[in-house]
This record gives C-alpha cells, structure tokens and sequence, in this order.
C-alpha cells in the first residue's frame, strides 16, 4: 500500500463531507422550524403524559423475580417471564446465545424495574380524566384460563376498578421474538370515557457499549419513513418527540433489539427522555372513545430480538414495519453493507465456514476489479522500469526544477504512464474494506464463528501475540500488546507487496514507507479477525497479479 494513496483516500472522504455539508445539509432556516414544531409538540397538552413517581427499592435479580406473582413464558428462542405486577415484560433470556464464547451462560437482556439494570416493556391506557383509575406500574392483574405462555397457548390478565370498567390483556409469543398484544377495554357504566395507548421501554442506566462510531447504540425509531437515532447521554441532556403516522420505538444494543410497534393507522407521539430512567415511548394523539356498556381493542406489537438478517428482514416483511430493517446498522453504506453480507452469507452456507466465505468474497472482489487493476499494476510496473530513467533527469536537471518537471512530464506521456493510476485500486477497495468491517463489527451471524487453528471468534481480535511468542510464555500482555499472528502475516505481505511497488526517490520518503506495513500491522491488531484475514488474503492475490503483470513489462527508454 502506498502512502500517497492513503493520503489521497482521506483527501476523498474529506471532500464527500464536504459536499455533503455543502449540498445536503438543511439550511439554518430548516433547523430553525424543525426546532420550533418540535417545541409545539412537546408543549402540545392534548395528550395526557406518561410521567409517574415511582420509588423502588433496588433489589438483586433473583429476588426482584421472586417479589411478585409471575407468568412464565417459554419458546425456541426465548424463554422469560411476565411479572403480575404491572404486567410489564420484565425477564426475558435468549436461549441460543451465550454471553461469552464457550461458556454455558446465556444473554439476559430484560430485567425487573426495581434492579439496579432493569430493563422493561409495559403498555397500556391512560387518560386526561383525573378521576378514573387506571392500571399502572403498581397494579395487580389477574390471569384467566392458561397459566403459561407460549407460542401454541396466549395468556389472559384482567383488572376491574371500581368504576365498572374492566382492562383487558390478551398476549401471545410467535416462535421467536414477537409478543402481540390486544388491550381492551370493557365500559360496564353509563358514562363515556376518552383513553389514550400507549407503549413504553424503560431502561434504567447505560448499558455496557461499543463505543466505536461507526455503530449506533441507544434510541432508535424510525417514523413516516425518517430514521431516528439519539445517543443516551444525547437524550439525558435533551429529550426527544415528535408526531408520526407510522414507525416503530425501539431501544439497540450492538446484536439485541427492544422495540415496540404501535397500532397501524393511527397518529402517535413518539418520546426518548430521561427522569432517573431512560424511557422510549409512544402515545397516540387521538383518545379513543368508549361509550357506556361498549368495548374498544388496540393492538400493539413488541420484538425483544436477537438481530439476525433473516428475523429482522422476516418481520419487518410479514408485518410491514416500514424500514424495521434498519434495526441492525448497516450504516451510510447501506447499498453495500447489505449486500456484502448476503455474499457472504451464500458463501457460508456453501463452505461451512465464515472465515472461507470472507476468502471467497476476496477472490470475488479481485475479480470484479481485475481489469481495474491491470491497468495499475501495469503503470506501477513502468513506474518502477523507468526509476533509473529518472534518476538520470534528476542528475541532468538538478538545478532546474521547471525543466525536469518537463522532462518527466514527456517521458511519462511517452511511455503512456499516469503516476496517480495506483490509486485507483486502492480507492475502490476502501468502501469494500468499511463495508466487510460493518458486516463483521454489526452482525450477530459472525458472532462466535470460528476459522482454523486459533481464531475462535472472526469478529474478534486475534486472540494470540507476538510478546509472549503466540502463547509459548506463560504471560498474558495486556491488550495494547496483543498483536496476533494473522496481523503479523498481514503485515508480511504488505511489506512484500511494497516491494513490487516503485521506490520513492526521495530516501526520507522511503524510510517512511518502509515503516507503514509495521504502522499498519500495529493499528489493525484490533480489529476483528475476519477483516485482517481478508486484507491479507487480498494482499497476497494483488501480489501475485502484480507480479505476473510486472513481469511482462518492457520499456522503450534504455
């Protein structure tokens, strides 16, 4: 890799930034009215809030699940339980996802309301009138019938006031990671009464993260086709709202998903805010209302997922949530992430493996781009027969900067050279590069999938170093010395590639590139395994073109 190809990629991306800013960006003028509708909605009092006090006192996780009566729920993929009090789904496991590889426990994602990580779904009424009494977060339901949830058998829970109405919750569990809910209301008095439903994910604190930015972990919507992400530390600064005909609420991590999906048709107000909790909410704008001796039915949807493609993709088709997709980030490159993974995924199911998927796709790539790439190897390869040509005009010219520039100028037109042609290939390969690094960062499919020898993991780092001679010692380097044997073979074969490239005359300039392969090796000692097995398979199939190219090539200047 050539440093002034590097150079001119960032140059690149820095200019489509700008462009960007320049092109795409809302005006002032746009900001300032988005501004000021969103301050009308969240001054808009026709909606009742969601706010309550709620004083818990926290409780480790075994004995929050034991404080109340609950309904336990089970399937393939899930398997949990529905606490009475509140009927708030509050203790959910996946059961074919461990927390770390090799080891028997499993990824508990939601947690009761009075635990120091409580994360929750409730749903439900309110309503403007003051004096009706609705079930909240503190109320007692009732199961009728069925005890267990399940994929084959819904649930039933009831709650009465005193005031003749009846609130109803009918629950049912998919195979995977979709519960529905119908809430019903059952007015047995002679009044008229307006609700409004609503859906809320509460979660108490900021969970472990990435950090990296190139992946969005926290509030996500997507609403009347716009996508919606805010960080936790955004929302705990400022809160979000906005009115939608349409979307989805869902709180992301890296590889889970809580979302809830509001009932089709009907206008919404969608909230992220925090008051000592961090809350993701719906609320519809538009009471219902419920005549005496009448009933009235919402349904809502909520998937507590794992973010595989084809779950993800499968429910965002059968129960046409507008762009549910987008719950895995696939980020601005979208067009090529997506795709990229599906390669992949085609390959694996082929080869049986990711980390031969990931070689596949490599060779695939080179193909793709080998006319591309004969052209380069082919300037390059002049480039380096006419060094010694150019050392001599330098000698000849030495005093004369105008001329020699001249000089070099003919003799590359002669020859039919373009210096800058090297840096096409490399162009190319940098949204290909990101896009792998996506697939292999976001997606829960690499998870835990091994290659050979010691990559357990491809979407983890080689786990081996060079300090303790890859495991020979007994001593484990911290973390800033784990570079492994696979960014070492990476490093190998970009310094050997460097060899087949033109010498910079300039010896500074030489020391420099000398010293890029070991940068590199150092800076990408991090990154997941895959994406380094990819580059060095790359390497070694641009190696052996060039090569071929490089040894076909003859000049007219002797």
């Amino acid at each position: 890799m050539d440093t002034k190809n590097v150079i001119a990629a960032i140059s690149l991306s820095a200019a489509v930034i700008i462009l960007y800013s320049l092109f795409f960006q809302p005006d002032p003028a746009t900001i300032k009215q988005n501004l000021a509708e969103q301050k009308k909605i969240e001054n808009n009092t026709d909606t009742p809030s969601l706010d309550k006090n709620e004083n818990f006192a926290k409780l480790s996780r075994t004995d929050a699940l034991k404080e109340n009566d609950r309904i336990q729920f089970e399937n393939k993929s899930v398997v949990g339980s529905i606490s009475l009090k509140g009927a708030a789904i509050d203790d959910l496991t996946f059961k074919e996802y461990n927390v770390e590889l090799n080891k028997n426990e499993k990824i508990i994602l939601l947690n009761p309301r009075n635990v120091e990580d409580g994360y929750l779904i409730e749903s439900g009424f309110v309503s403007t009138n003051k004096n009706i009494d609705i079930p909240d977060a503190s109320t007692v339901w009732e199961i009728t019938g069925n005890k267990r949830l399940t994929n084959n058998n819904p649930i039933k829970l009831t709650w009465s006031n005193s005031q003749g109405i009846t609130f109803e919750k009918h629950i049912s569990l998919d195979d995977q990671f979709l519960f529905t809910v119908k809430e019903k209301i059952i007015n047995s008095s002679d009044k008229s009464y307006n609700f409004y439903s609503y859906g809320q994910i509460i979660r108490n604190e900021i969970p472990e993260i990435s950090g990296f930015y190139i992946l969005h972990e926290g509030f996500l919507s997507v609403l009347d086709d716009q996508l919606i992400e805010e960080d936790y530390d955004d929302i705990q600064d400022k809160k979000f709202t906005q009115i939608a005909q349409e979307g989805f609420v869902a709180i992301s991590d890296k590889f889970w998903v809580t979302s809830v999906i509001p009932p089709k048709g009907k206008e919404f107000k969608t909230t992220f805010d925090y008051k000592n909790k961090f809350r993701a909410n719906y609320i519809s704008t538009k009471g219902i209302e419920v005549k005496a001796n009448s009933t009235i039915e919402e349904k809502i949807q909520i998937i507590v997922a794992a973010k595989r493609v084809n779950v993800i993709d499968g429910y965002a088709e059968n129960l046409d949530i507008n762009k549910f997709d987008l719950a895995i980030d696939w980020g601005f490159m979208y067009f090529i992430t997506k795709p990229l993974f599906f390669v992949l995924d085609y390959f694996f199911k082929l080869l049986g493996n990711y980390g031969l998927a990931i070689i596949a796709v490599t060779i695939c790539i080179r193909l793709a781009f080998f006319p591309l790439a004969n052209f380069s190897f082919k300037s390059m390869g002049k480039m380096k027969l006419l060094a010694p040509e150019m050392a001599r005009l330098k000698e000849l010219h030495k005093d004369d900067k105008m001329k020699l520039q001249q000089a070099m100028m003919a003799l590359y037109k002669k020859e039919k050279v373009n210096p800058m042609s090297g840096c096409l290939p490399i162009l190319v390969q940098i949204p290909v590069f990101f896009a792998l690094y996506k697939v292999l960062f976001v997606t829960i499919e690499m998870r835990h999938m091994p290659f050979y020898g010691w990559i357990h993991d491809l979407s983890d780092r080689d786990p081996t170093s060079l300090f303790n001679v890859f495991g020979l010692l007994p001593w484990d380097p911290p973390s800033f010395l784990l570079i492994g044997a696979w960014p070492i073979i990476m490093g190998i074969t970009m310094f050997i590639q460097q060899k087949l490239n033109p010498t910079p005359p300039d010896p500074i300039q030489a020391k420099i590139f000398m010293f890029f392969p070991v940068f590199l090796t150092v800076i990408l000692a991090p990154f997941p395994a895959g994406l380094v097995i990819y580059w060095s398979f790359n390497n070694i199939f641009t190696m052996i073109q060039q090569y071929i190219v490089q040894r076909k090539m003859t000049i007219k200047t002797t």
